[in-house]
């Protein structure tokens, strides 16, 4: 993922991409994920499975994907359906991790990975792409209307799109929560209906929207019960305040999810 300040989160996500060889956490992301591609998300590999096919990727797609993080979805996508993929992220370990993904499953041929700030104006050309993923990252990027129109200028006349808000606000939320749910680093909360005129404005179609809500009930619980069970080991790595200031965060998101106010969407659509 891309976001801003990038000093302010810059350990939480170093952890997140480029610890997946510490005993522990890989059998915390097995139990929260099941199929551990390297995802650093609220998706399991079904939901990239299902993202794939709304974006109707097939042998001669080029997908790129947004704040790609580890690479591992994008090229699980790759395989999946033989297209060609694009990773754009500003994490050094990210990058670090695609690039060598790519190379261990044969890939590197099908798949670029590049440093790119996606706050600015991506180095490719006018309809570079047929398809464009972006999971539960535009949170964290300040303009999204500018974000949209960027994506519109990249996908082909038809292309498809696909992204992730994880914090539409649907309900009330404290200000206790509203900072326990936050990440690292700059962070929003979108009212409902912000995104569905965003897209419109962009020049974009939104064919559907798909509550996706009951993904962040189900991993957030297994995500805690996970650690919880680690608890002894995961203090030692992240310090004590460290590893309480994350249960707090899974059981916040888990208990607003539940609740119903704070919710996440899929917004499935293609280019004009």
């Amino acid at each position: 993922m891309t976001h801003e300040p990038t000093h302010l989160h810059a350990g939480f996500y170093e952890r997140a991409f480029g610890g997946f060889t510490v005993q522990a956490i890989e059998e915390v992301r097995l139990e929260t994920y099941g199929e551990d591609l390297g995802q650093n998300d609220w998706s399991t590999a079904d939901d990239f499975r299902a993202f794939g096919q709304w974006l109707g990727l097939c042998a001669d797609s080029h997908l790129l994907d947004v704040c790609s993080g580890s690479g591992g979805p994008a090229l699980f996508l790759a395989k999946q359906s033989g297209c060609r993929v694009t990773g754009v992220d500003i994490q050094p370990d990210g990058l670090q991790t695609a690039r060598r993904l790519a190379r261990e499953q044969g890939l590197q041929d099908r798949s670029r990975f590049v440093d790119c700030d996606v706050r600015q104006p991506l180095p490719f050309p006018d309809g570079s792409f047929d398809a464009l993923l972006c999971i539960d990252s535009v949170v964290h990027l300040r303009d999204r209307q500018a974000l949209l129109n960027e994506w519109r200028r990249l996908l082909k006349p038809g292309g498809r799109f696909v992204y992730t808000d994880p914090t539409l606000v649907t309900g009330i939320v404290s200000k206790d929560e509203v900072v326990e749910r936050g990440t690292p680093g700059y962070f929003l909360y979108t009212p409902v209906g912000l995104n569905e005129c965003q897209i419109a404005e962009a020049g974009l179609k939104l064919e559907r929207q798909v509550d996706l809500t009951a993904n962040v009930v189900k991993l957030s619980e297994r995500w805690h019960a996970a650690r919880e069970k680690r608890r002894a080991q995961l203090v030692a790595m992240e310090g004590e305040e460290a590893f309480e200031r994350m249960q707090r965060f899974l059981a916040t998101t888990r208990r607003v999810s539940v609740e119903g106010r704070l919710s996440r969407a899929a917004f499935i659509g293609h280019r004009l």
